[in-house]
Formats: C-alpha cells, structure tokens, sequence
C-alpha cells in the first residue's frame, strides 16, 4: 500500500498479505472464476434444496396423474398439463440459476500490496479490508459465513437455494419465487376443482387411486401449495420492494445510511433485470450459453467451491 495518506479500515487489524503467502491473484481473478461452476458445499443448504425439487416432483406428480390424466374432460387435462408442467420447469430453472451462479463473490485475499497499488487510490480515501477473508470491500457487500466469502449487494443467504442473493443472481431469486408462487395457487385451484368433482360425483371414478389414497396426497398437496404460496409470495414481495428502493435486506435491517446514489422504481428493476421491459425479464434461460457450458466441461477445471 502506498504511503500518500490511504487509509485502510479493517476492524480486526490483520496484515496485508507479504508478497511471499501463498495467496496467487491470477486464480482469484474475475475471469477465471467465470470458467468454473459455483456451489456452496453446505450439508444443510444442500439438503434444503433437494427438498424443494423433490416437493415440486411430488406436487407435479398428484396434478398430472392423480387429478389432471383420470379426468373425462381432454382439454381441461391438456392445458392445465402443459401450462403447470412450463411452469415447474420455470420455476426449477430459476432455482438452479440461483444455487449455481456466482452471487457476486468478492475474489479471496485480493488484499495484497500488489493490488492496492493497482487501485490508484486518491490520498486520504479510505478502504475496507474483510479480515474474514482477507479482501478488500466493495461498498454495499458484506462477508457470508456459510459461503466463507464477501458478497456485493448481499441482500440475504437462502438455505432453499443453496447459495447467496446478491448482486448476480438476484433476478433469478426473483423468478424463483414467483414461479412457486404460480404454481402454488394453480395447484390449490386445481385441488378445490378436484374436490367439488369427486364430491359431486363418485370418488372411485374421479382417480384411478384409491378415494383414502387420493383424499390424502391431495391434502398434502393442499398444505404444500398453501405454505409455498405464501412463503413464495411474501418473498416475491420483498425482493420486488427491496429492488425498487435500491435497499437489501441486510441494509434495511441494519438502517444502514445511503451512501450511494440509489435507483429507485424502473431504474432499479432495470439494473436488475438488464435493459427495458420485456419477456426476457421472466425468462430464466436468458444468458445461458451452452457452448460456454460445455467448454467449461472441455477444459476439466475444478468446481469452483467454497
């Protein structure tokens, strides 16, 4: 660090790195972290998200062949078929997207001399040191202790994702949870439809299971879409809250000062979802390039893991 009168904040006074440690910049860097796939090695983050898939499987499961397939009426079984059939695959794109995207990692132990010559700093500008993770701190990101690193824009870690939500893939959160949400309310509709034909008719007719077997996946699926649909939509509402103050749930939480130009409303819907108004806004495929996907495969990399 230069001597021009920077000043350099770390609350737990740890050292810069010597030029010496081990730490190699170049495999931190932006663009060698882009070439790997991210993903959290956390037990309990892991096993929340298999547990969502599979609690999607099994609402998919009950809709189509337990309520949607048994039923005289083909359209009524085709449409809502294939619409709650895209909306599930939506909705598990979305998640993957979320648990397998770079939130917005800080590079670890980029606090060396080195790059703190690099930075140009102005005389008297005061920087942040993580001293978690040795790196040097953007304005508005804060350290995770399950991800191990500093995530810019934080806004909060979600074990049902398996990751953070940050600056990188919280449009994809977004989509998450509003695809749940849809699903969720589709899935009770067709339930209530379910229970007023069944009533109205003969229960050993409504379902090619048996009427106890069916009367009790259907309550299940009942409680699931209940408890999704309003966890989901709370959720949905906050991110949509939070994106359009330009305020994380972390700053909100800590009443943390603006000491950023905020965007608020479409600004910051915009800087979000990329660009202006349009399909590409809910469409979780949007940037996903597979022949990018299979060179990452080609060049045998490790998986980029914390």
């Amino acid at each position: 660090m230069q001597s021009s009168g920077h000043r350099f904040r770390d609350v737990e006074h740890h050292p810069l790195l010597a030029d010496n440690d081990s730490y190699d910049s170049s495999s931190s860097s932006e663009a060698d972290m882009a070439d790997r796939v991210w993903f959290i090695r956390d037990g309990c983050g892991m096993v929340c998200a298999i547990m969502t898939w599979l609690l999607v499987v099994y609402a998919d499961f009950v809709v189509t062949f337990v309520m949607l397939l048994p039923s005289k009426d083909f359209w009524y079984s085709v449409i809502n078929g294939v619409l709650f059939n895209c909306l599930a695959v939506l909705a598990l794109s979305s998640h993957l997207r979320t648990m397998l995207t770079d939130p917005g990692a800080v590079p670890k132990g980029n606090a060396t001399k080195e790059y703190m010559d690099n930075l140009q700093l102005k005389p008297g500008e005061v920087i942040y040191k993580c001293p978690k993770c040795c790196s040097i701190k953007p304005e508005r990101a804060h350290h995770c202790s399950i991800c191990k690193r500093c995530i810019r824009k934080m806004d909060h870690h979600c074990p049902w994702v398996n990751n953070c939500v940050g600056e990188k893939n919280q449009r994809f959160f977004v989509l998450f949870t509003m695809y749940i949400a849809l699903i969720s309310a589709h899935a009770l509709v067709l339930c209530g439809f379910q229970f007023f034909s069944c009533v109205r008719g003969q229960w050993t007719e409504c379902s090619d299971f048996s009427p106890p077997v069916t009367v009790i996946l259907m309550i299940f699926l009942c409680l699931e879409g209940f408890l999704f649909l309003t966890f989901t939509a709370v959720m949905f509402g906050t991110q949509i809250h939070s994106i359009c103050n330009d305020e994380t749930e972390i700053e909100r939480l800590k009443s943390e000062k603006p000491t950023w130009e905020r965007r608020l409303r479409w600004e910051g819907m915009k800087s979000v979802f990329g660009g202006q108004p349009s399909l590409l806004w809910i469409n979780p495929f949007a940037g996903f390039r597979i022949r990018r996907l299979l060179l990452r495969g080609k060049k045998g990399g490790p998986e980029f893991s914390v």
